[in-house]
């Protein structure tokens, strides 16, 4: 029964083409988050050191500084002013975990083994879930479940491939690296579900900007805590320019497009998504320290692609509304709501990314005058004719 509801949803009444953007997305988002390892391992051989503070902190500042403008331009400073008033603690926390899990999983590195890393990073997945489920309402069904552990098990194929490798390394101190790597993936859940559930609320270009915003304010408060004497002694080679300018713009193209995939998708999806990161890592490994590819680690990416599907084949229901949390529960000007990956369009002939993009189209105010007028004229007219009707029938 089972495999004959997959094939039935396989064939016919799948969208095929909202699958593709959100594979595409999820993939490239993969390949951002290898190429900020490659960067940061490329930084650390030049610096000699560690400055996730750092690296971060140029990311937000960056971010604040490109969305901020295009939020007030596009939403006025009253309706701007009107939301991070009433909602600035949930902006606040997502700055927060996703600032602090950044910072607990490249120090996580430092200390423990990669093996570990590995594994307790996939500990973000399970968070997701259960958070999802309380937070968004999701309602996961079995064949969803069975996606995601088709996932895990690609991951394991790749931990497997790495370890026969001979890629790990001992650890300094496990139990601190462990304990960092559980915090950091816990942080990445916390923000990664929080995010999406605020991008179904307000535009995507006003969540970015005020993570830039605090994100910049406590990064920069941290990074001045604990990375200022070794900032004082860095050395700005080319090298050391070129590797942080590519790291922050790879992480810029990261968090503007994730956005879009927690709408079109979910956070599971998202996190789903990125385990073939690691799949991305061997391929840079090939062409720059000429490592080889075994058939392990493409069995592993073909498993986590099946796991992809499944879970897209086989979608729990949305909610009708999502919960009223403190905050939202009071409608504001540009306020939207979001609640599944499917977005609905006045046009039918429109795909899934100008859907996701007209979310994000609010009218300014001589906009809103302009159908407010139409609006009253349209009743006045069909108040005129409601009177002439009544006329005739008395007469």
């Amino acid at each position: 029964m089972a495999s004959t509801a997959f094939l039935r949803r396989l064939v016919g009444g799948t969208n095929w083409k909202h699958f593709a953007l959100i594979l595409f997305l999820g993939q490239l988002l993969s390949l951002c988050i290898t190429s900020t390892s490659v960067l940061s391992n490329k930084l650390a051989e030049h610096q000699n050191v560690t400055l996730p503070n750092f690296q971060s902190f140029l990311v937000y500042a960056l971010l604040f500084v490109v969305y901020m403008p295009i939020t007030l331009w596009r939403l006025g400073p009253r309706k701007v002013w009107a939301n991070i008033r009433r909602r600035f603690p949930w902006y606040v926390f997502l700055a927060l975990v996703d600032v602090e899990g950044n910072y607990f999983v490249i120090k996580a590195y430092s200390y423990t083994s990669l093996l570990s890393c590995m594994l307790l990073d996939t500990w973000t997945l399970p968070c997701v879930v259960v958070l999802s489920f309380f937070l968004l309402r999701a309602r996961y069904r079995w064949m969803q479940i069975f996606g995601v552990l088709l996932c895990l098990g690609g991951m394991g194929l790749l931990i497997k491939g790495d370890m026969d490798a001979g890629k790990n390394y001992k650890a300094v101190d496990a139990l601190k690296g462990d304990l960092f790597m559980l915090a950091g993936a816990t942080c990445y859940a916390l923000s990664n579900t929080t995010e999406e559930f605020i991008v179904r609320k307000r535009p995507q270009y006003e969540t970015v900007a005020w993570l830039g915003f605090f994100g910049t304010i406590i990064n920069g408060v941290q990074m001045a805590i604990i990375e200022h004497d070794r900032l004082s002694k860095l050395q700005w080679t080319k090298e050391v320019v070129g590797y942080t300018i590519g790291f922050d713009l790879v992480m810029f193209v990261l968090y503007s497009v994730a956005p879009f995939l927690f709408r079109l998708s979910s956070a599971t999806f998202y996190n789903l998504s990125i385990l073939t990161s690691d799949f991305y890592g061997l391929i840079f490994a090939k062409y720059m320290f000429h490592d080889t590819i075994t058939a392990i680690y493409a069995g592993a990416f073909v498993m986590i692609v099946g796991g992809l599907l499944v879970y897209y084949l086989f979608p729990h229901a949305d909610p009708e509304h999502l919960p009223q949390v403190i905050g939202f529960r009071t409608r504001l000007p540009g306020d939207m709501e979001i609640v599944g990956p499917n977005v609905n369009s006045n046009r039918q002939d429109k795909s899934p990314l100008e859907s996701v993009l007209d979310a994000d189209s609010q009218p300014n105010e001589q906009q809103q005058q302009g159908q407010l007028q139409e609006r009253r004229g349209s009743m006045s007219d069909y108040g005129s004719i409601k009177k002439d009707v009544v006329t005739e029938t008395i007469v």
